[in-house]
């Protein structure tokens, strides 16, 4: 097939792959706008030595793995819900917060989600309070040079997490165009077999057509 019959397919049998693109596309928006929204908010806790020599920055940098492991467990969950009076579980709590440790530039990521925007920052704000209470208790039984600090980077950031109805959309169409495509496709190769133009019946044949009957006007 060469371009000239690419055009008349997409001339004859495009409108099914725009319609398809337009029904994916405006489905998925629909749905979108009907699902319950989830924010997220973002707490990070930089880890701060008091001395900037390399063996204490190294041990901090180390020690980021355990700090992570220690604000990912349930004694953290039961005490923010103590202190935020949430009625559930630390488990249920825990699966929608998850806590990451980042080496380069040494601090730990509290990432919570929620329906209620002000009840994830909440959540995410105290949970990072608990890493900063947990170094000022281990900070008083050290000498002030050996000393690791935990302090808020900033206050949580927060923001729509789903639904996401553009990017949706715009994702559902694009799955309409390749379903459109595929049926188009489908739909030639059923029907190569008819013959309908003289291009047709040459490359079946594969014989030069030296004449034809026009039709009746």
């Amino acid at each position: 097939m060469n371009l000239i019959d690419y055009g008349r397919i997409i001339v004859r049998r495009g409108w099914i792959i725009v319609l398809l693109a337009v029904i994916a596309a405006g489905s998925a928006y629909f749905l979108s706008t009907r699902q319950t929204p989830v924010y997220r908010a973002i707490q990070k806790v930089l880890i701060q030595p008091s001395r900037t020599d390399l063996s204490l920055t190294e041990s901090s940098r180390q020690l980021l793995n355990s700090y992570r492991s220690l604000m990912d467990s349930t004694f953290v969950a039961a005490r923010v819900i103590d202190i935020l009076n949430l009625d559930m579980t630390p488990q249920d709590l825990k699966a929608n917060v998850e806590v990451a440790a980042s080496t380069i530039d040494l601090g730990i990521e509290i990432s919570v989600d929620a329906s209620d925007p002000s009840l994830a920052s909440d959540i995410a704000r105290v949970w990072g309070d608990q890493l900063v209470q947990y170094r000022n208790t281990e900070n008083q039984k050290v000498q002030r040079t050996d000393q690791v600090n935990a302090a808020p980077q900033d206050n949580p950031s927060v923001g729509l997490q789903a639904p996401r109805p553009a990017i949706n959309a715009l994702a559902g169409g694009i799955i309409g165009l390749l379903l459109g495509a595929v049926i188009v496709f489908v739909l030639e190769y059923l029907e190569s077999s008819v013959v309908r133009r003289r291009e047709d019946l040459e490359r079946s044949l594969n014989l030069t057509v030296l004449a034809t009957i026009p039709e009746n006007s």
